[in-house]
């Protein structure tokens, strides 16, 4: 059974124009059924005040234009018209935001490559995100354009306070990829390009994240890097498909995987895209002080107080007791000062005691209710802040004990992949990803007017962005599915996290830069197993790109009941020559556990091991049938509603009714089929008829094998 119930209730609203608006000019993006050019004659005859702003024609076939609001209403209506745009799908969402001053740039950050023959110079780099602020010092000598597909002009700023919720989220991408100042991208040499396809407060659209793949495939981009996304997990939505297409173009597209993990199936569109690079986030091998009072052996747990120094103590201290601090404080060299919350701001508490030449401080909270503690100012003083009763605890032990110690221990963190990097497969085509991973845990780079620590797999793309700039100036020639394959040849596979999870391992510029193969279609997906007795067949292709023949042999993996491998025997690789190679399974379901079953198909080539991971679903799996859900109003007619849904497998019926909200009473069915086919389906409904109501909830039901799943949602009409 291959069902799960899933209900989501929205609220969509609808405002009325005002008599205001009406006279001001709107810009709208226009998806078409004809072909720009000829609209565009259409309207220079029939509507001449209307501003032909941007046209599209390469991955979509659209319009930007320029107009007053009854004008664009009109034009809205107009049979050449597929769909007027905006629809707010696309958001970026930094995490854990920490400003930085220029000081702060000495402290560790993510690692750069070691070997700096190649930096990207020559490689245009197209960043579709929030717009760049270009006026940065560190982003000003490599940025040479772009295009705004928010305002339709020639200026990718970052959107400022007098323009909305003010967005820094692209500058720190850039940074990241080609920085070439104060801080170092990855690429310091790589020509950066800004398309800015998300507005005030990071958000955006479907249409406007195609045209700006567009415009930066006519713009001649090497690389474009995308660090946005949605919740949609299947690999034909509109975006996905539109970065496949500028791939077939030429361009190698890197894409972050999305934020919402640590659970299985949340990879989003356009990470889903079969061609690109989804790129998922480690945390790197770092460590973590721990506290102890060594006496009583009591670990005390804190969390670092915002805008202070790291504890970095490697000696144990004496702790000193000054209460809220609110008493002049005597000479602190070489002890710890213990405060609590309260009467004084924390920054004044923290002031005195570096005065006093403390070696840092310990405040606990005055109650139990958890806060997030930082100062606003600059404090050189190690600060931590600790819960009220291992606070009270101390202060016990400090008034019946002459002398109190504080001992900081380290614990070591190994590298791993980061708790909210989003987790495949891709539903419908059951593909891994991401394809492979790069640090995205506390990643400093730049943003405007300075800098800032951010994580999320939005600051792992852009890492992969810049090796693959450096990967392409070393070799001009390669190709996208080229460059792909040499990253994912030389990742290096992390210990204890699955395929899903990593893909092929993380991302690894000194080895991809001197492979001695490539090997093409890596990842092994053989599919939905829903078969007696199934077998599967996946071709990989593998390029010796020495001089000399070399050796491929496969590894006997380990027998297991239900599955049995047919792989290839010893074969030669002759130089220059792919050669393609298949790999077999055959699977006996009943005597498998249902659900997804992934592990490394490893091949060693001139004694170098090379781990492929590999999938198959076994019947059902507790993945999303509705992996993907939008409804939004027809511009043409208020009455007509777009559907679009993204089904997660082949299911027996869809039905479409809506009810009344406030009665729950059945108000009739707006669409039916059956024979319905996974992937992307799209459709009208029609609420014309329908009893006249502020509000209608829409239901959806998915049937398979007599059973069925809901998507519920309700819409303000």
């Amino acid at each position: 059974m291959r069902n799960s119930l899933l209900i989501i209730l929205l609220l969509i609203a609808l405002p009325l124009p005002t008599s205001a608006q009406q006279h001001h000019t709107t810009k709208i993006l226009l998806e078409l059924h004809t072909s720009a050019t000829d609209f565009e004659t259409e309207l220079e005859k029939y509507f001449p005040s209307v501003t032909i702003l941007e046209k599209f024609d390469t991955l979509f076939n659209g319009i930007a234009i320029e107009g007053r609001k009854h004008q664009l209403d009109r034009i809205g209506e107009l049979d050449a018209v597929k769909q007027a745009y905006p629809v707010t799908t696309y958001t970026v969402t930094p995490e854990n935001i920490q400003l930085l001053n220029q000081a702060d740039l000495d402290l560790p950050a993510q690692p750069k490559p070691t070997d700096q023959t190649y930096t990207g110079k020559g490689i245009k780099i197209g960043v579709i995100d929030t717009g760049i602020d270009y006026t940065h010092p560190d982003l000003a000598p490599n940025f040479k354009g772009g295009y705004d597909l928010v305002d339709f002009d020639d200026d990718p700023m970052e959107t400022t306070p007098t323009q909305g919720n003010p967005t820094l989220h692209g500058t720190h991408v850039a940074g990241i990829i080609g920085a070439n100042g104060t801080f170092q991208g990855v690429a310091p040499d790589a020509e950066l390009y800004s398309y800015r396809a998300l507005g005030p407060g990071g958000t955006g659209t479907s249409v406007q994240v195609i045209a700006a793949l567009e415009k930066a495939v006519t713009d001649g981009m090497d690389i474009i890097n995308l660090s946005l996304g949605n919740n949609v997990n299947g690999p034909d939505y509109p975006t996905s498909l539109a970065v496949n297409e500028a791939i077939k173009h030429g361009v190698t597209v890197v894409i972050a995987n999305g934020n919402s993990g640590p659970d299985e199936w949340t990879v989003g569109s356009p990470a889903t895209a079969t061609d690109a690079i989804a790129v998922g986030a480690s945390t790197q091998m770092y460590q973590t002080p721990i506290l102890t009072e060594p006496k009583h052996r009591k670990q005390i747990e804190f969390s670092q107080i915002a805008n202070t120094p790291d504890w970095t103590l490697t000696r144990d201290y004496p702790i000193a007791d000054h209460g809220l601090g609110t008493e002049p404080l005597p000479d602190l060299t070489g002890k710890i000062v213990l405060f609590q919350r309260g009467e004084i701001s924390f920054y004044e508490k923290l002031t005195q005691a570096q005065q006093a030449n403390a070696e840092a401080a310990v405040i606990y909270n005055d109650s139990p209710e958890p806060i997030e503690a930082g100062v606003d100012g600059e404090i050189d003083l190690p600060a931590v802040f600790i819960s009220q009763a291992d606070g009270e605890w101390l202060k016990s032990e400090v008034e019946t004990n002459p002398t109190v110690w504080l001992e900081t221990t380290y614990e070591i963190h190994e590298n791993k992949i980061a708790n909210f990097s989003s987790r495949g497969p891709v539903t419908a085509n059951w593909q891994i990803k991401p394809d492979l991973v790069a640090p995205g845990v506390d990643i400093i780079s730049t943003v405007p007017d300075g800098y800032a620590s951010l994580q999320g797999t939005s600051m792992a793309a852009p890492y992969v962005a810049g090796v693959l700039a450096v990967l392409k100036q070393a070799h001009p020639t390669w190709t996208p599915a080229q460059l792909k394959a040499a990253l994912l040849t030389q990742a290096t596979r992390l210990a204890n996290q699955a395929p899903i999870e990593q893909g092929m391992g993380e991302v690894n510029l000194t080895e991809s830069l001197q492979t001695p193969v490539l090997i093409e279609n890596s990842t092994i997906n053989f599919g939905l197993i829903d078969q007696r007795i199934n077998e599967q067949t996946h071709r990989l292709t593998v390029t010796n790109l020495t001089t000399e023949p070399i050796k491929l042999a496969f590894k006997r993996p380990q027998i297991k009941q239900g599955i049995k491998w047919t792989l290839p025997m010893t074969t030669i690789l002759e130089p220059n020559e792919p050669t393609p190679i298949e790999v077999k399974l055959s699977i006996r379901p009943q005597q498998l556990e249902t659900g997804i079953h992934q592990d490394y198909l490893t091949v060693t080539i001139e004694e170098e091991n090379y781990d492929l991971p590999y999938l198959f679903i076994n019947q059902t799996a507790e993945f999303p049938q509705i992996a993907g859900f939008e409804l939004e109003q027809s511009t043409k007619d208020e009455q007509i509603y777009h559907l679009r849904l993204q089904i997660a497998d082949q299911s027996d019926s869809l039905t479409v009714d809506h009810y009344d909200p406030v009665t729950f009473a059945y108000l009739g069915q707006l669409y039916y089929a059956d024979g319905i086919e996974a992937g992307l389906l799209e459709t009208e409904i029609d609420l014309s008829d329908s009893k006249p109501l502020n509000h209608y909830l829409i239901n959806v039901t998915i049937e398979s094998d007599h059973q069925h799943n809901s998507f519920q949602q309700l819409i303000q009409h």
